[in-house]
């Protein structure tokens, strides 16, 4: 019996890693899209998104099943917990990635001017996001304190970029008032990547509960930077 349940642990771990690389292909797939106006990525994006919401409901069955049958308990629960609502998080960035797409294809006719996304930081930003993806993934292959907290330190750069959007799309919108409409659609685009970025952030806290059962959420940034520099001092 412990075997089997060893190996439906781990098939629940290997379906969290799935969905990660799923989403994460979707939002390199989008990032690329709206750089290039590539209305082809875009329909990719949202035809892969129903594979998104399939593997979303499998492990949340595949978990809750698990729950049940076999009450686990101490690292295995908190194991099943944390990829319980990783999994959540992973199924909202990929509704973001979809979201960005419809973007890209309502403006297909008119993409957005290089220049532009270069004044935002676009990719600064995304290049971000998908850095935060990469190491909070391997955080928890690796079962890695020390990279789980450093993903809190990683999203202010995410959060800065964001901040900055809407006087530079003001500007814009003052110098081209024809293109209002693509501006204030734009800014919904980096509205979702800066929130892709705090569900990351949301599936580092649930790595660090998994590893150390340290609860994280609701502590505040401070106490997350802090958290981050004792472990680092003492790893």
């Amino acid at each position: 019996m412990v075997k089997f349940v060893e190996d439906e642990l781990t098939k629940i771990r290997k379906e969290v890693f799935d969905m990660w690389a799923l989403v994460d292909e979707q939002l390199r797939t989008v990032f690329e899209a709206v750089e290039t106006g590539d209305k082809e990525k875009a329909w990719d994006v949202i035809i892969r998104e129903k594979r998104v919401n399939a593997s979303d409901l499998k492990l949340d069955c595949d978990v809750e099943d698990f729950l049940v049958l076999y009450n686990p308990v101490a690292i295995d629960l908190r194991f099943l917990l944390a990829m319980y609502k990783i999994n959540a998080d992973l199924e909202r960035i990929g509704d973001f990635a979809e979201n960005i797409a419809r973007f890209v294809i309502k403006h297909a006719d008119k993409p957005v001017e290089p220049e532009l996304l270069k004044k935002l930081r676009y990719a600064e930003m995304t290049n971000r996001v998908l850095e935060m993806m990469t190491v909070s993934r391997e955080a928890l292959m690796k079962e890695d304190l020390e990279m789980a907290n450093s993903i809190f330190a990683k999203d202010n750069l995410v959060d800065e970029i964001n901040a900055e959007v809407t006087p530079v799309l003001a500007e814009y919108i003052t110098a081209h008032p024809d293109m209002t409409q693509l501006a204030l659609n734009l800014k919904g685009v980096f509205l979702r990547i800066e929130r892709a970025g705090d569900h990351i952030t949301n599936m580092a806290e649930e790595i660090v509960f998994y590893i150390d059962a340290e609860v994280l959420k609701h502590s505040g940034d401070d106490n997350k930077t802090d958290m981050a520099l004792h472990n680092k001092k003492n790893a």
